[in-house]
């Protein structure tokens, strides 16, 4: 896997694991019994991207790891996966 293909995947990998870490210990406004005039009670209530985006790369890492050790370390590619779509020859 060259460089920028590898920098690649793990972009994909990282944008992906993002969007399943942010609603992760995010509190509402009403959670926090302060509810700013003007804005829904269902809002968040404080920011924690900073938090978002370190477990994002965390977690980011150990998948891309994993991926790194089953293709390169075991062999393993794309025809590897199990056929779940049935062939229409």
């Amino acid at each position: 896997m060259t460089y920028i293909s590898a920098a690649a995947v793990f972009l994909i990998i990282w944008w992906t694991v993002l969007f399943a870490v942010l609603p992760v210990g995010l509190k509402t406004q009403d959670d926090d019994g302060v509810v700013v005039p003007g804005t829904h009670s269902s809002a968040p209530g404080g920011a924690h991207m900073l938090r978002a985006v370190i477990w994002t790369t965390v977690v980011s890492l150990v998948v891309f790891g994993i991926l790194v050790l089953l293709t390169r370390y075991f062999g393993l590619g794309i025809d590897d996966i199990p056929r779940v779509v049935p062939d229409f020859k």
